[in-house]
């Protein structure tokens, strides 16, 4: 499985949002200079999101984006799955009994695939958004230390 700039910039851009937005919503201009991402990209990453109930939109003067969940709630499995779609490496009909395998009964490989998929979705389900910001300040502290909000 190799992901697209669409679930590595989407999750930049998310952990980023989880940042700055505690006070306020955040503008995709702030986002896409942070994290040096165009604009008109992350507007496209950021409407996949919307409509996967990660992010809102505030309109107006002030507007911008927030998270639609606490970060406690949002996995990178939810982050990657809105923007990358399945994270299955392997697409087997033989794990799917609608799908007719004729080989399922006795091909063996599919419960390779299963392994290989139910590893990968407990791995991202299981980090969370918060982690990854709590992760982000520590190594923010550890670039500049007595940076405001870091323990000396």
């Amino acid at each position: 499985m190799k992901l697209s700039t669409k679930g590595r910039y989407g999750l930049r851009a998310l952990i980023d949002l989880a940042q700055y937005s505690e006070n306020e919503p955040v503008s995709i201009t702030s986002i896409a200079g942070r994290q040096g991402i165009s604009e008109r990209y992350l507007e496209q990453l950021m409407a996949m999101l919307k409509k996967d109930g990660l992010v809102k939109s505030i309109r107006g003067a002030g507007g911008g984006y927030i998270l639609a969940k606490d970060l406690e709630e949002i996995s990178v499995g939810d982050v990657l799955r809105a923007l990358e779609g399945s994270l299955e490496p392997v697409e087997c009909s033989g794990l799917n009994p609608e799908e007719g395998c004729k080989s399922a009964d006795s091909c063996v490989t599919k419960h390779v695939w299963q392994r290989i998929n139910d590893s990968i979705n407990q791995t991202v389900d299981e980090m969370k958004l918060d982690q990854l910001v709590e992760e982000q300040k520590r190594m923010k502290c550890q670039e500049i230390p007595g940076q405001v909000g870091c323990k000396n």
